[in-house]
This record gives structure tokens, C-alpha cells and sequence, in this order.
């Protein structure tokens, strides 16, 4: 995380604000720029301009277990008045965040994701394709009634709803980088191929992307699958009944055939771009202690693209699931709901959360490029709590110490290389078993008086 051009603002002896240490990966230009794309850019002088309420809701996704008033305070976004530092009091704050809205966050995971997630893809390609995944996952958010009216509630088989409102998204990532690409949220309600449906759009050429199955469609086999282009999608065959039945048109190999799968004529009449027939190529495996599987992909050249290869590519895709994890866990520290209170602030503190993650995925990329290491062998959790601990004493430190301090953190990450992964296979299970008992409501008498 090397300042560059950025601490040419520290020969003068000026402190600049802690967050522009991170000036060379997060252009103050980008930020300018959403902020005028969005019409939220600070016209006259406040406590708190635009461009720091957006650097403190992504120090918000950083500082989980710090209140908001604390990291407007680490991290110096009051602007210094004619008596010395500023102060903002804990409504100034939120009007500030309400003011500001959701759409600059967007506006600028979008643009800093366009211009980061090629070069990242690039990096780590497969048989020159860039290796994508997708997938959903949820969020809880704080109990009230204007959160509950805006995303809902998921079922509970004990307690007939969920304790918490919860929201859904879907992502799109980088897989051997864990770099978010695209994203979408929504009520929990609406279903994650509804979600996912503007993504397709954000997956460039000569790419591959790894589909949980509960996404995959006729629609997306026709959306995504471009042999022109390069696109091509893989992913896991259903099962049961439900599940479409093929006929083998053409053997490449053991377990590796082409087949061709006639969608229903509800399904055509739904989505009539979809042709009377699907040609795809179906890999059969089976790995020890785990039921068959099959894999569907448009990679239709055995020779290019081997099927053994194919099959351990697949298992990649439980990247995506451990970035979720790195997310949820790590940088949310596993509270129970986002701190946000309001939908429009929900919204703007889970983009934050993205741009907040994407720029410690890429500080450790930089380390693991020096390194010489795959990026997903460095420590996310460690990394992130380095990075804490160096944004929250940087404004502390004596300007001209500040470079010393930066390429000392580089040393440090490089210190949190993980060892080579071990390939290891569980069957999924229940390891904790949630309580069968519903959920007592508190009778009229227990209830508190008003």
C-alpha cells in the first residue's frame, strides 16, 4: 500500500487526512466524478463534504467495532475550523449519510470495478479465459418497521418468520483474486436469478463463469453462452425430477458426452430468444464419500478444454463462498445485523461494505505479487486487522514517518502468508442444529406498559 504521488502532500509538512494513504488505489478523480454522475458533489462549505461522508461509510465496513462517531474521529473527515479540529455531532453525522444516498457508493463500486476487475482477471487466467463465479447470499439488518416494509423476512420452519428483516444480494468476483466484479441487492423476497439477471452483462470476453446451479437456466445458457465472444458458463447438473432430461448426441470421451436438452414450450413462451434445442457438454464424475455429479459447460472442445481439468476447476467456486465468509464474518465481525437503521442508508453501507473489501483484497494482492504467491494464500482476517490498526493510528504519526509506516506494513503483510491449501473433501453437514422449539410471543401480560 505505497502512497506514491499521494504523499507528495507531505513535503510541504501538511497532515493530509488519514484516508489518503489510499489515494494511489482509490482516485480521489473516481470519487469527484461519482459524486457528480449521482448530482451529490458539496456545492457550499459543510462540516462534513461529500467526498469524506463516502470515506466514512467505506471506513464504516472496515471498523465494524467501532461506532460511527469514532471512525469520523480516527479518521479526521471533519473538516478543521478557525478554533482547530472539527467536530460533527452524532445527526450531523447521519443527515450527512442521508444527504449523501446510496447511488455515489454505487456509482463508484461500478466504475473502481470496471477498471480493477480486468486487471485482476487478467492475472489468474484459465486456458486464456478469466475465471469468474456467481452466487447469492443474505444479510440481516436492524428490526424496524420501514426495514421490514423494504426487504422482508425469510421463513422459519420454528418460528413461522425470521427474527431479523433480511436483505439478498448477488455477486459477482474474481475467483483466484476474490475481487467483487458486479453486484446487486434487493428484498429477500425477490429470487436470486432475478438478481443476478443484470449481471450477465458485466462479464467480459474470453471469460468463464462458474454457476451455482440454483442460478442456471435455459435463459442463461442463451444470455451468457457466446462462442464469438468467448463467454462460456460451467456448472453443476440438477437432480430429482425436476431436473431436465438430455439425449446424448455425440461421446468425447469416458463420462464426456454432448447432449442436447428441448426446453417446454412454457419455458420458450417465456423467454422466446431460447432455440427449440440446447447443445452443451455434460462431464460425469464421482469423487470419494460423495454421491455422482455431473457437470454442464458450453466448453464443447475436449482437447482445449480437458474434462479432468474442468472438474477441478469447478470446485473453485467455493471461492465466492469464501469470500462471502471473509465478508460476514471478518469485516462484519459476525454481528447480528448491519448498523444501518433506514433502507437508504442499508443500501449505501452495503456498498461501502464492497468497496471497503475490494481495497483489502487488492493490498494483498499487491503483497502476494511480490511475494510471488497466489493472492489466496495471504491472510484475509490478518491483513484487515494490519490495516485497521495502521488507518486508525496513521493521523498520529509525523508526516514525514508516514512512508517509513507504509513500507513497514507491506513487511507485515508479507508476514501473513498462509500455507499451501490441502485438498480436502467433507460431505456438507449440519454441525450445529438449530432449536425445534417455536418461538413464544410475550402474552398481553408480559408485555411492557406503554
Amino acid at each position: 500500500m505505497r502512497l506514491g504521488t499521494a504523499l507528495a502532500t507531505v513535503a510541504a509538512g501538511e497532515r493530509p487526512p488519514s484516508f489518503d494513504v489510499f489515494r494511489e488505489t482509490l482516485d480521489p478523480a473516481w470519487i469527484a466524478a461519482a459524486l457528480r454522475a449521482t448530482g451529490k458533489a458539496t456545492i457550499r462549505r459543510r462540516k462534513l463534504p461529500a467526498e469524506r461522508v463516502l470515506w466514512l461509510v467505506i471506513g464504516m465496513a472496515l471498523f465494524r467495532d467501532r461506532s460511527i462517531q469514532e471512525v469520523v474521529r480516527h479518521l479526521d473527515l471533519v473538516l478543521p475550523t478557525a478554533h482547530g479540529r472539527g467536530r460533527a455531532s452524532g445527526s450531523a453525522v447521519a443527515q450527512a449519510r442521508s444527504r449523501l444516498g446510496p447511488a455515489p457508493l454505487a456509482a463508484l463500486f461500478t466504475q473502481t470495478a470496471s477498471l480493477w476487475g480486468p486487471a485482476a482477471a487478467d492475472a489468474e487466467r484459465w486456458r486464456g479465459l478469466a475465471v469468474f463465479g456467481i452466487d447469492g447470499t443474505t444479510l440481516r439488518v436492524p428490526d424496524t418497521a420501514a426495514n421490514e416494509a423494504e426487504f422482508g423476512r425469510a421463513p422459519a420452519r420454528a418460528a413461522g418468520t425470521s427474527g431479523y428483516p433480511v436483505l439478498r444480494l448477488v455477486a459477482l468476483m474474481v475467483l483466484r483474486r476474490h475481487l467483487l466484479t458486479a453486484l446487486n441487492l434487493g428484498p429477500y423476497q425477490r429470487g436470486e436469478r432475478v438478481l443476478a439477471e443484470p449481471l450477465w452483462a458485466a462479464l467480459p470476453e474470453r471469460s468463464l463463469v462458474i454457476v451455482d446451479r440454483g442460478l442456471a437456466s435455459y435463459a442463461m445458457f442463451q444470455r451468457v453462452g457466446d462462442p464469438a465472444a468467448q463467454r462460456h458458463w460451467l456448472t453443476r447438473a440438477k437432480e430429482g425430477r425436476r431436473a431436465p432430461q438430455a439425449r446424448v448426441v455425440r461421446r468425447l470421451g469416458p463420462d464426456d458426452d454432448i447432449v442436447v436438452f428441448r426446453p417446454g414450450d412454457k419455458v420458450r413462451r417465456r423467454c422466446r430468444a431460447i432455440p427449440p434445442r440446447v447443445e452443451v457438454r455434460a462431464i460425469r464424475y464421482q469423487r470419494r464419500g460423495f454421491p455422482p455429479q455431473t457437470l454442464l459447460t458450453s466448453l464443447l472442445d475436449p482437447v482445449a478444454y480437458p474434462a479432468a481439468e474442468l472438474i477441478a476447476l469447478y470446485h473453485e467456486r467455493w471461492e465466492l463462498e469464501l469470500g462471502f465468509d471473509e465478508v460476514k464474518t471478518h469485516t462484519l465481525e459476525r454481528e447480528e445485523t448491519l448498523r444501518s437503521t433506514t433502507p437508504a442508508r442499508i443500501t449505501q453501507e452495503v456498498w461501502g461494505l464492497a468497496l471497503g473489501y475490494n481495497l483489502v483484497r487488492l493490498a494483498m494482492a499487491r503483497v502476494a505479487q511480490t511475494a510471488g504467491i497466489a493472492p489466496t494464500r495471504i491472510s484475509y482476517r490478518h491483513a484487515l486487522q494490519l490495516i485497521r490498526v495502521f488507518w486508525l493510528t496513521a493521523w498520529l504519526t509525523s508526516p514525514g514517518v508516514l512512508p517509513r509506516r507504509l513500507d513497514a506494513l507491506d513487511a507485515e503483510l508479507a508476514l501473513l502468508i498462509l500455507p499451501a491449501r490441502r485438498v480436502r473433501g467433507y460431505p456438507r453437514k449440519v454441525k450445529l442444529k438449530m432449536s425445534t422449539y417455536v418461538r413464544k410471543h410475550p402474552t398481553p401480560r408480559e408485555r411492557p406498559l406503554k
